[in-house]
């Protein structure tokens, strides 16, 4: 068929033509918005799941929601680099000019940019937050040099200049588990403190399954503070739907059988579904995509994902670090013990990896779901590593 028709769109954070399966988060997120608009305490949320089960796609899609309620929205990919403090003061500069501009802002709004210059010029003193010439800090507020109550200050003055303009602010916040514990610290007490008054901002934050734990080892009322919605694979229906609903939206039919191979090979993951979508258009002649069509997209797909989606994963990884991933997948898919990965690599104690452990963590290749356990983030990656990389074993050393 015409790849210039081609619906589906497999990509990093693109949002596919059929967003299905996740209508329950989508409405918990409507509920917090609602909640906060009438004065009402609610959970914030962060949606977590491996790579590729559209984390960012719904996080986008909170985000027109948000807009369509007239909400501000501000957002931003968080990496191992990021400062929480001058990102905060970039995104409340954002949210503060998109509440209305300097030239109409009532008391609240000049109150709130009084006291993020104060942030600013204590967490950002090299001038990278310009506000309007005329603003001068607010002593005494935002401006202690500790973080989680300088932040709490911004989020409070700034929630206020929303419910001047009868609006909210919602940060999104994408890749949240590269922050460091501090920083997560002081975010969640900010948020914590404009829940306690029901004000209406709130945080949609996305990332790996580790974030639960990350929170509560920052603080310990994050569980009570933040809905944690973990997505994963579609439903089998759902999944035949982001299959089947694109292409019938065009005219095109797939196949039942055709269909049921696409779910059973990509096991309902949204851009495993989207890849396999956009090759077996490609693939067929006509009108009605057949199970051989799909069985000749599924090689190429294969092909694409390993020269692309999992390669990608280990480049920047030791031979040690790619040892100790294979052992993870000759154990199978799921959770696994450090005990049990040295033991496959020839280590005699675990304790000998945890620096290489540590390193694939912050990485953001495994995750750690209960002590001592180790788990991909990346769905399938087992049967990657197995199909393109030798088992390396050493003979363990003898104990004293």
């Amino acid at each position: 068929m015409d790849p210039r028709d081609n619906p589906y769109t497999p990509g990093a954070g693109t949002t596919p033509p059929a967003l299905v399966g996740r209508e329950a988060e989508l409405e918990r997120f409507d509920v917090l918005l609602e909640r906060l608009w009438r004065g009402r305490p609610a959970q914030s949320q962060i949606v977590t799941g491996l790579r590729g089960v559209g984390k960012t796609v719904l996080l986008n899609r909170c985000r027109e929601l948000a807009e369509e309620r007239g909400w501000v929205t501000v957002e931003a990919e968080v990496d191992s680099q990021t400062q929480l403090g001058p990102l905060m003061a970039r995104l409340c500069r954002r949210a503060l000019y998109s509440i209305d501009t300097p030239r109409r802002w009532g008391d609240r709004a000049r109150r709130a940019a009084e006291v993020l210059k104060s942030f600013t010029v204590t967490v950002a003193s090299e001038g990278s937050v310009v506000l309007a010439a005329d603003i001068e800090p607010a002593a005494g507020r935002a401006d202690s040099g500790v973080l989680p109550d300088d932040l709490t200050d911004l989020f409070l003055e700034l929630a206020a200049a929303a419910q001047e303009r009868r609006t909210g602010v919602v940060f999104l916040l994408d890749e949240i588990q590269f922050l460091s514990r501090p920083d997560l610290e002081a975010l969640i007490l900010a948020l914590h403190k404009s829940a306690q008054r029901a004000l209406p901002v709130a945080l949609v934050g996305a990332g790996l399954p580790q974030i639960p734990k990350l929170a509560g080892q920052a603080k310990s009322y994050a569980e009570r503070l933040f809905a944690f919605p973990r997505i994963g694979m579609l439903p089998p229906e759902a999944a035949a739907r982001a299959l089947t609903d694109p292409a019938a939206a065009l005219g095109v039919r797939m196949q039942p059988a055709a269909v049921e191979l696409a779910v059973a090979f990509t096991d309902g993951y949204p851009y495993f579904l989207q890849e396999l979508g956009s090759a077996v258009w490609d693939v067929a002649d006509d009108d009605v995509v057949t199970e051989a069509d799909m069985r000749a997209a599924i090689p190429v797909v294969q092909r694409v994902l390993d020269e692309g989606f999992f390669s990608v994963r280990i480049e920047r990884c030791t031979d040690l670090e790619v040892a100790y991933l294979r052992a993870m997948a000759e154990l199978g898919p799921g959770p696994q013990r450090s005990g049990e990965i040295a033991t496959t690599l020839g280590y005699a104690r675990s304790e000998e990896l945890g620096p290489t452990r540590a390193n694939l963590i912050s990485k953001g290749l495994i995750f750690t779901p209960s002590h001592g356990l180790a788990e991909f983030t990346v769905p399938q990656f087992d049967q990657f590593l197995r199909r393109r990389m030798p088992l390396e074993r050493r003979t363990p050393r003898r104990q004293a």
